[in-house]
């Protein structure tokens, strides 16, 4: 057995079932060393949206994603899909060949590139060493969830490996409060590479100044500090109006939060990338941010305490901080202690796990509430009285959301919850339900019309994929989605044509749902290639192109100032023709009539995907690009 079979061989050991890729002569061997260990390959027509495919598999399915690709233009083809997983901080390994002599057209400083994007670039040094740096490499990914390019020299990956890795030993996950097995010593790691245990988040990873790894609070630990966790919960015991946002780090502890929140009548929202995660509690406002409803704008902005979960509370979840109201009190919880008030200034900020800490402030709340609650609020000014606001509309005065401004929280409510509130979000909070003026006609359909259409016809179990660009508010907010597993949205790097690679990786980890990818005309132009993936793989998913013609974000930011639109408007495409021409089935929508044809789709065999080439009107930006415009 040489290094790249080893390598396979560990991955595999290592519970990794998918992985893609764009197979060249570089990575061949350890590609076919994934699938000889059962692993299922699924080969990209290109290596950014192989990375895109990987990233999303890993994000929808919970596992640990992989990337195999060939050294130099392999892996600067996949960049842009492995810094937006980077930035999200999806626990995936990019396998890449790497060739080592400056004077080869291959060469490339392939561990600055990922350093560059925020991914860790490690290395397979040594034949002795590469069952255990493989391993290491897996449990930074998983553990740390991060990135990691493991480069595998062609010279290395030839030699054989002295002793065969045995699956066995390499099944049980690293302790994080020790160092790794066998790890790299400064002498074996090359220039541009960092050793494991460096890294923060790692484990066996510790950082100066404080006691090591295993201290409370620390990136190789997620126990909160006990007097964190009693501040938070003093915080939250005073609250009058408390919201909570959850964000990625937050999608496994829906019960926790949701625990927390009935004990102080907190209110549930999320951002755009856990979306999802609190459906079908009466207290979901969904998404916070540029996409929010405006009830949940107004719920948002009239918070006492905001706390985000796993959440960077920026600019967009936060409309460039418009949605803090100005006496409200800001809280993060974060495993990264860097990720504290990096975008804006917070109040408290808490290190740790969001499920642990979220337990430990209900159980705290529980021993000791009322000692943690002020004194209700009183006419000679002896407690604190909420700040009034206009009459809701249900006879309720005081407060902009109808709740009861003297509320507390405790079980079965309180807070900021109130019977008149439930009632308003079960009636307003979703975008369908706000009115508007349909925009549609003479070949053109409104996109949200187009979009609400689809919602009612497409199964409820679904998993959305949507692509960037000035469309991307219809899909994300007017289809709704069964859990947090059922929206992918790779948005971190902002670049548009990911849409359809991410909505193959999402089918893929969740083959029970319906895959819907939303696109845009640019973005799917982009990504086109891709469609012979969809083909190939026999994925029965449906493709909304939203078509208006031009780059929207570009044509509405500029246009209104005159300026010339020629760079970013396009003459009419046939992208339903192109769609046929890839074995797809194909409509092209203009009115809501023409729907019938996806009706007809979904109550057939569904042997092809289908794309939905829709026509929608463009005559001005979407509302949450206004928002966005703000922040430029």
């Amino acid at each position: 057995m040489n290094v790249a079979e080893a390598v396979g061989r560990v991955l595999a050991s290592l519970g990794v079932d998918t992985a893609f890729g764009v197979v060249g002569s570089g990575n061949f061997h350890v590609t076919n060393a994934l699938i000889e260990h059962g692993v299922r390959f699924v080969a990209a027509r290109h290596e950014g949206g192989a990375a895109t495919m990987a990233d999303a598999y890993a994000r929808t399915g919970g596992r640990v994603g992989v990337l195999s690709v060939h050294q130099g233009p392999g892996l600067t083809n996949a960049m842009t899909g492995v810094t937006e997983a980077a930035k999200s901080r999806t626990p995936l390994i990019v396998l890449a060949a790497e060739v080592t002599e400056p004077r080869s057209n291959f060469f490339v400083d392939q561990a600055a590139l990922a350093t560059a994007v925020g991914a860790v670039p490690l290395r397979i040094t040594s034949a002795e060493t590469a069952a255990a740096q493989t391993a290491q490499a897996f449990h930074l990914a998983r553990e740390g969830r991060r990135t990691v390019l493991l480069n595998l020299p062609l010279e290395v990956q030839s030699r054989p490996v002295p002793t065969p890795p045995a699956p066995a030993s390499l099944t049980s996950p690293v302790s994080r409060a020790s160092p790794p097995s066998a790890p790299a010593s400064p002498a074996s790691v090359p220039p541009g590479h960092v050793a494991l245990a460096s890294v923060p988040g790692s484990p066996g990873a510790s950082v100066p100044g404080s006691p090591g790894s295993s201290e409370p609070g620390s990136p190789g630990s997620s126990e909160p500090e006990a007097r964190e966790v009693a501040r938070l919960a003093e915080l939250l015991g005073a609250a009058r109006r408390p919201v909570f946002v959850a964000g990625r780090g937050a999608r496994a502890a829906r019960r926790e939060l949701e625990e927390l929140a009935e004990r102080i009548g907190a209110l549930l929202a999320t951002s755009a990338v856990a979306k999802g995660l609190f459906r079908g509690s009466p207290w979901d406002l969904d998404v916070s941010g540029g996409f929010a409803s405006p009830l949940t704008a107004e719920l948002v902005r009239g918070a006492d305490v905001i706390v985000g979960w796993g959440c960077a509370l920026n600019m967009w979840t936060m409309r460039q901080g418009t949605l803090i109201g100005p006496e409200a009190k800001v809280v993060q919880v974060d495993l990264d202690a860097d990720a504290l008030g990096a975008h804006r200034p917070i109040h408290l900020g808490v290190v740790g796990d969001v499920a642990l800490t979220a337990r430990s402030v209900t159980t705290l709340l529980a021993d000791g509430g009322d000692d943690l609650r002020p004194a209700p609020a009183v006419p000679d000014g002896s407690g604190r009285e909420a700040p009034a606001g206009p009459d809701n509309g249900l006879g309720e005065p005081g407060v902009p959301d109808g709740s009861d401004p003297g509320a507390r929280g405790g079980p079965g409510g309180g807070g900021y919850r109130s019977a008149g509130l439930a009632g308003r979000i079960a009636r307003e909070n979703r975008w369908r339900d706000v009115p508007y003026d349909d925009e549609g006609g003479e070949g053109r359909i409104d996109p949200r019309t187009l979009t609400i259409e689809l919602d009612d016809l497409l199964p409820a179990e679904r998993v959305v994929s949507v692509d960037s660009g000035n469309f991307m508010g219809y899909p994300s907010m007017f289809l709704d989605v069964p859990d947090e597993r059922g929206f992918c949205f790779t948005q971190a790097f902002q670049s548009i044509g990911l849409g359809l690679a991410t909505a193959i990786g999402a089918a893929l980890a969740q083959p029970d749902r319906l895959a819907v990818a939303a696109l845009g005309d640019g973005g799917a132009l982009m990504g086109v290639a891709e469609l012979e993936t969809v083909v190939r793989l026999g994925l029965a998913m449906v493709i909304v192109v939203y078509d208006d013609e031009g780059y929207g974000a570009e044509v509405h930011h500029f246009g209104p100032d005159g300026h010339s639109l020629d760079t970013v408007t396009f003459p009419p495409v046939d992208i339903a023709a192109i769609a046929r021409g890839f074995g797809c089935e194909a409509v092209t929508v203009r009115d809501r009539v023409d729907l019938a044809a996806v009706a007809g789709w979904l109550d057939g065999p569904r042997h092809r995907p289908l794309l939905i080439h829709a026509k929608v009107s463009g005559a001005r930006g979407s509302w949450w690009l206004e928002e966005a415009f703000r922040g430029h």
